[in-house]
């Protein structure tokens, strides 16, 4: 064991993810953050494994999809969050902002302590992710997002209309089992009050 281990950036970088604003272009009742937005994919990519291995046939590491999804928006950390109209407006903007995007990802790797980058960059590049991985951790950020539409309709917020009814359409066209699956059992409950909630029976 080293007594004195090498200096590193690598955290101090990550724990700036709270400084991060999702949804930039748009008036938000309560502004979220990639940091907690991460923790709530993490949340959402374990029940869909979960559910597609207990439900579906399915074989895959929950433990291991959830750490993916803590891990998944990191880059912001150098980017910044491009807002999803910009992002993906037209094809040269969305090829460029993926080429961008490793970039930032293969800086945060290089960060990590020459002992750990292996372990980090399985976690941080999509190549080192099998296609399953990589789907479930997309539809749980898609339907975290999905999510934070219902909230702000539900404070009064109309901004987030059009934004909801584009990503029904996308949870939809997966038609994956373990997503509807979450969307008819979890998600109707964000829509209700917390006294709705913590009642027995709604």
């Amino acid at each position: 064991m080293q007594s004195t281990p090498p200096k590193s950036h690598f955290f101090a970088h990550l724990a700036r993810m709270k400084l991060i604003n999702r949804w930039p272009l748009m008036r938000n009742v309560r502004t979220e953050n990639v940091q907690e937005h991460s923790l709530q994919v993490a949340m959402v990519a374990h029940a869909l494994a979960l559910i597609r291995n207990k439900y579906f046939a399915g074989n895959v590491d929950p433990n291991k999809i959830a750490t993916i999804a803590l891990f998944h928006d990191v880059s912001e950390v150098i980017t910044g969050d491009l807002p999803t109209p910009v992002k993906y407006s037209n094809p040269v903007i969305r090829d460029e902002y993926k080429k961008i995007e490793k970039a930032a990802e293969q800086k945060l790797i290089d960060m990590a302590p020459q002992a750990f980058k292996d372990d980090y960059a399985a976690l941080i590049d999509h190549q080192h992710h099998s296609e399953d991985e990589i789907f479930i951790v997309k539809a749980a950020d898609v339907i975290c997002a999905y999510l934070k539409t219902l909230e702000e309709l539900s404070a009064g917020n109309q901004e987030f209309g059009l934004a909801k009814k584009r990503l029904d359409k996308m949870l939809k066209a997966y038609n994956a089992n373990e997503v509807n699956y979450f969307m008819k059992a979890f998600v109707p409950s964000f829509s209700l009050s917390l006294d709705e909630i913590t009642q027995e029976d709604y």
